[in-house]
């Protein structure tokens, strides 16, 4: 029998929380209700109090709940989630979590949630689910389910979505991880337009005694793969794929913020960088790219993605870019540079090859490197096993000088 935690606004939520707790006892757990609300008394008695769960993460209860303002009350009780959550499910022996909500719910649940490491069953059943719901997930692996109906009493639509929902929390906690051999951690970074380097490069790493985590370079990949570097739990990075700071530059729609490429360096993680599709930004479908970009060299990659070609002076801006990241490095660092090609799509004949914006970009980039990066031309495209091969000995050497290679 597992303890499942119950976690939500019990002053508006209760009956539906209430609900989906005895679905989970009646699937052979424990259900441990903790109350979230900020509005008024919970309408039903949880097991653990909102003032005593502020309390046990050493907040002040009274600062927290003291808000006059909806907005301001759900705003603190949601940074505050984010604190004692984590703290009362290593005290209470909580191995899953389930709540419930609308827009304020599901900002508090989810705020908590993200702060329980990668792996830990969480579901949230909202009605925010049918959207956008990178900013509730992050980075994390938060399960949404779709409410259907506004979580707003029980009735023949609710009480089926939120059986199914404790049945699956409870056949989450249920299901043992599957083991895997402890090897030392390499992440890397992979586009479409990549993905012959990493295929060929993975192998390698493999064979040298590492295991591979591959991060779709799709801002919420580069965002995840940045986290897991800050956790401690990565020994090297190969880089390949560093598309999402021309996003970032340019306002595509897959950017990973201002802090990608940043994690390594402050971490002194021995790290492969390339500019491997710095040559496109990305865009929804053709009628939704900015105006301001008409009459540039476009291709669509799909029916719902289109990419833009950056020009020389974009790449001279994305080479500064890269190089203020890698400068910043503590570790050892290599940067590659595939002479003939950064994307499938810029090779020679290639609908995106532009040898000026090209070589401006190695320029900018290599110009602009501390004394003590090592730069290494490689004269094929950066699909080629010739040039995934160099990323792969040149990590291998970064890590044996950082005292993390495999003997």
């Amino acid at each position: 029998m597992a303890r499942i935690a119950v976690f939500g606004t019990l002053d508006s939520k209760g009956v539906e929380h209430l609900f989906v707790a005895e679905q989970i006892r009646l699937l052979g757990h424990e259900p441990v209700l903790i109350d979230a609300g900020t509005l008024s008394e919970p309408a039903v008695i949880p097991n653990i109090t909102r003032e005593a769960a502020l309390a046990a993460a050493g907040l002040d209860p009274a600062a927290v709940l003291s808000q006059r303002d909806r907005g301001a009350s759900v705003s603190a009780m949601a940074a505050a989630a984010g604190v004692f959550l984590p703290i009362l499910c290593e005290q209470h022996d909580l191995v899953g979590v389930i709540s419930l909500g609308g827009s304020s719910g599901t900002a508090i649940a989810s705020a908590g949630m993200r702060a329980l490491p990668i792996g830990f069953p969480r579901l949230i059943v909202s009605t925010m689910a049918g959207g956008n719901i990178a900013h509730y997930v992050g980075t994390q692996d938060i399960t949404m389910m779709p409410a259907v109906v506004d979580v707003a009493g029980l009735n023949r639509i609710s009480r089926v979505v939120l059986s199914r929902a404790a049945g699956a929390i409870c056949g989450m906690v249920s299901v043992k991880p599957c083991s895997s051999v402890d090897r030392p951690v390499i992440v890397a970074s992979m586009f479409g337009n990549t993905t012959g380097c990493i295929n060929a490069a993975v192998p390698l790493l493999e064979q040298a005694g590492y295991e591979v985590l591959v991060f779709h370079a799709n801002g919420t990949g580069g965002r995840t793969m940045e986290s897991l570097i800050e956790s401690g739990l990565v020994s090297g990075v190969l880089d390949i794929t560093t598309t999402e700071l021309a996003d970032e530059l340019l306002g595509g729609v897959l950017s990973a913020g201002p802090d990608r490429g940043r994690a390594a360096a402050r971490c002194g993680v021995p790290t492969i960088v390339t500019p491997g599709c710095l040559d496109m930004v990305n865009f929804g479908p053709p009628e939704t790219i900015p105006q301001r970009y008409s009459g540039r060299n476009f291709y669509v990659h799909n029916p719902q993605v289109t990419l833009m070609r950056t020009t020389a002076e974009e790449c001279r801006q994305l080479g500064l870019m890269l190089a203020e990241r890698i400068n910043a490095s503590t570790g050892p660092i290599t940067v590659l540079l595939p002479l003939r090609g950064i994307s499938v799509i810029s090779a020679a004949g290639g609908p995106f090859h532009d040898a000026e914006a090209d070589a401006t970009l190695f320029n900018s980039l290599a110009n602009s490197l501390r004394p003590g990066v090592r730069v290494r031309d490689v004269d094929s495209g950066i699909n080629s096993p010739e040039f995934a091969g160099a990323c792969v000995e040149e990590l291998l050497k970064n890590l044996r000088l950082a005292g993390a290679g495999i003997s």
